[in-house]
């Protein structure tokens, strides 16, 4: 099992970036494959970025295509969500999740689907003001 606790959320004008941060306890992190979710006011929950196990392998949705960069540091048992080009829109909660723990030959698999995901953390806000 893996609790995860999110971090790095806060106010920016549009045009800025933020860094999110997602701890993961335990010491089988390298074994879970992450994801990055949010959710609007008034919205369902949207994919937003996923990664393999090792960070090598990672997706993301057309609306962070360019802007977002997903990664992990297995060593640090963090994923990161690095937004650039900030945009009103953009403002929600966001959610990372862990699936796992997966077999080594999982690989390069990344996962999109709120329900591929068991684990959740508690979110962290973020609001970009035009």
């Amino acid at each position: 099992q893996v609790q995860l606790v999110e971090s790095g959320g806060g106010l920016v004008q549009a045009g800025g970036s933020l860094r999110l941060s997602c701890a993961a306890s335990g010491r089988t992190f390298s074994s879970y494959a992450m994801g990055w979710f949010r959710l609007a006011p008034g919205k369902e929950r949207e994919f937003v970025a996923a990664t393999s196990l090792s960070g090598g392998a990672s997706h993301y949705a057309d609306s962070a295509k360019g802007r977002f960069t997903i990664s992990r540091d297995n060593a640090k048992n963090t994923v990161y969500l690095q937004m650039n080009s900030l945009k009103p829109e953009d403002t929600a909660v966001y959610y990372c999740a862990a699936k796992g723990p997966l077999s080594y030959y999982s690989g390069s698999a990344y996962y999109t689907q709120p329900n591929d995901y068991a684990y959740w953390g508690q979110g962290t806000r973020v609001t970009v003001s035009s």
